[in-house]
């Protein structure tokens, strides 16, 4: 939606006339002027521009590869993918056809409903992202699948291979009288990860936690370095289902980007709550749609692939509204 962007970079505002895409043509060419091809950076934009000039149909001939190659991911090389990605996510056990089920699910707090007749299946390998206005309810399924609260109808069917492994926005499993590092390890030098051992230090580096850093109290954090200290925390228990709320809240572009090559080589399946739609474009399998009267809608693709499928199901404009409740009728 941009007209302008203005990059801070090395100390220096350099306003460029053209929305994000085109911004990332230019950088790119400007970065090879100034020979960082082998940079950090460069290596971001390179993903970058891939993933725009995919197009609507390479990315969802990339979703299906997903959905159908569960057994290849399980049998990738997993210190290959150590040594490759910024932000390794360890394989958990096995995981079965039978993921995650919601079947005949009501939810309602006080007079409002929040959802009625909730139905849907996870995918073995699928990435689902939930999207919807603050309010809706969307936390409420993981707290639900969790088994932290109970519906008022139907119930969720978690299967029996699987290990979940949850991000909250609350980070309730962290200790603030702790140290980063310790809350991360338990003070470990080597940890095992994805059966082999890591050193503990490094790999928490990856989430931009440097050097001394790492001995910072908890308490002393910002909101955006708990949510970083969290997801590596979460990242690092092994589950073969990932429950993410809100994990991309307050990461900088290069670990946004790591996270989801990370997402993109993890065998099994991971849902994601965000507002963040670029991202659940580009990793998402399916999307679980808040559509308001107390409506919630499960879609096979992306998120722009849904935006279409909505504007032809409903009509009108794609601007959000506020978020609209059936009345419990008791």
């Amino acid at each position: 939606m941009a007209g302008w962007i203005l990059e801070l970079d090395r100390g220096e505002g350099i306003p460029w006339k053209g929305n994000y895409s085109s911004w990332l043509d230019q950088k790119s060419k400007r970065m090879a002027q100034e020979s960082k091809t082998a940079s950090k950076r460069q290596k971001t934009l390179e993903r970058e521009l891939e993933w725009v000039r995919q197009g609507a149909k390479g990315r969802q001939t990339k979703q299906k590869a997903r959905l159908k190659n569960y057994d290849k991911l399980m049998s990738q090389d997993q210190k290959q993918l150590d040594e490759k990605l910024e932000i390794y996510i360890p394989n958990g056990p096995r995981l079965g056809t039978n993921v995650i089920e919601a079947k005949g699910v009501s939810k309602a707090f006080g007079d409002k409903l929040l959802y009625e007749d909730l139905n849907f299946s996870l995918p073995q390998a699928g990435i689902v992202g939930i999207i919807g206005p603050n309010g809706a309810g969307k936390t409420t399924i993981f707290k639900m699948i969790m088994d932290e609260e109970k519906p008022d109808k139907g119930e969720f069917i978690v299967g029996e291979t699987a290990k979940i492994a949850y991000v909250d926005q609350a980070h309730s499993n962290i200790d603030p009288d702790k140290s980063i590092w310790q809350n991360f390890c338990d003070g470990q030098e080597m940890i095992m990860m994805g059966g082999k051992q890591v050193n503990s230090r490094a790999y928490l580096s990856r989430f931009n936690f440097g050097g001394s850093e790492q001995n910072k109290k908890v308490s002393m954090l910002s909101g955006g370095e708990r949510n970083r200290l969290h997801l590596a925390m979460t990242l690092r228990e092994e589950g073969n289902v990932l429950l993410l709320d809100e994990p991309t809240n307050d990461l900088d572009v290069n670990t946004l980007r790591a996270l989801e090559e990370g997402l993109e080589n993890f065998a099994g399946c991971a849902v994601v709550i965000s507002h963040d739609r670029w991202f659940l474009d580009r990793v998402c399998t399916h999307i679980l749609a808040f559509e308001g009267d107390s409506q919630v809608y499960f879609f096979e693709g992306g998120f722009s692939e849904y935006e279409e499928n909505k504007k032809k199901r409903l009509g009108g404009d794609l601007m959000p509204k506020r978020i609209k409740y059936k009345k419990l009728i008791r």
